[in-house]
């Protein structure tokens, strides 16, 4: 099977420039039309993840760590079942970030979070993360506006101490649209099994999409590094959404180079056959 090459800079978002996620395409998909091809190219992608994970963890020098963001319905959950199956879990963690609990907010924004950053050796998906403290955190107000305007710095330096420590970041945006997100929210009320995934919050939140989006665009533009880039990733598409993101992975894997450590014995003096 031919290798994947993708223009990843049509998602990149540039460090410091303005942008408008409603010139961002939400279902782009690069001219692929070949569904069935792309799951062979997703399952192939899988396994040399799973082989690459193998590596970083028996390396034990570099870690991994995943930002998802998006809207409501956006697909976090379903990106992370399709790109990671196959993977030893044993390597992989995906903690998700709620409301602060009261020690939480005891303490700085970043602390819950610091917590939660991979080790060396493993890969952390974050669905959600600290964005939140600018994200619904400015929506709402829930911090003064002077507090808020630090965050961007404070959270640029929290994921330069990261990368400095030997963590490649990658942040996606699962990027769709509010006719989008108003079918998938129709959908879950359309069928009793998808009723548990339905929050009626969800559509007070709805109300503030352009808030939303605003506050979306702030935060990519002062957070998006040559050390921690964002991607805003079209995932309307759902099959292109998987593609994209498991080649983009894999591709941050593949630059990092995790390798088997050197065995602190001689294999010659094991032979297998020796062993009983």
């Amino acid at each position: 099977m031919s290798a994947l090459s993708f223009d990843y800079d049509r998602y990149r978002i540039k460090p410091g420039e303005p942008f408008r996620l409603a010139d961002r395409a939400t279902s782009d998909t690069q001219g692929l039309t070949d569904k069935d091809a792309a799951k062979e190219h997703l399952k192939a992608n899988r396994d040399r993840l799973r082989d690459l994970q193998e590596q970083l963890y028996a390396e034990s020098k570099q870690s991994l760590l995943i930002v998802l963001q998006a809207m409501d319905t956006g697909g976090k959950d379903s990106t992370i079942r399709a790109v990671t199956k196959g993977i030893n879990p044993q390597g992989v963690r995906v903690p998700s970030f709620k409301k602060p609990t009261d020690l939480e907010q005891r303490h700085d924004f970043l602390w819950r979070v610091h917590l939660r950053v991979p080790p060396a050796g493993m890969i952390t998906i974050f669905n959600r993360s600290h964005y939140e403290d600018v994200l619904v955190v400015r929506v709402h107000g829930l911090v003064p506006p002077a507090r808020l305007e630090k965050r961007y710095e404070h959270i640029n330096n929290f994921e330069r101490l990261l990368a400095d420590r030997g963590t490649r970041i990658v942040k996606i945006m699962l990027h769709i649209s509010k006719d989008y997100q108003l079918e998938r929210l129709r959908r879950r009320l359309h069928y009793p099994e998808k009723h548990w995934k339905f929050n009626p919050g969800d559509l007070a939140e709805r109300k503030l999409w352009d808030v939303y989006m605003e506050s979306y665009e702030i935060a990519l533009q002062r957070c998006s590094t040559a050390y921690a880039p964002w991607y805003v990733i079209p995932a309307e598409e759902r099959w292109f959404r998987n593609l994209v993101i498991s080649q983009l992975l894999l591709d941050t894997l593949e630059d990092m180079n995790p390798q088997f450590p050197p065995p602190s014995f001689d294999p010659k003096d094991y032979p297998p056959e020796s062993l009983d």
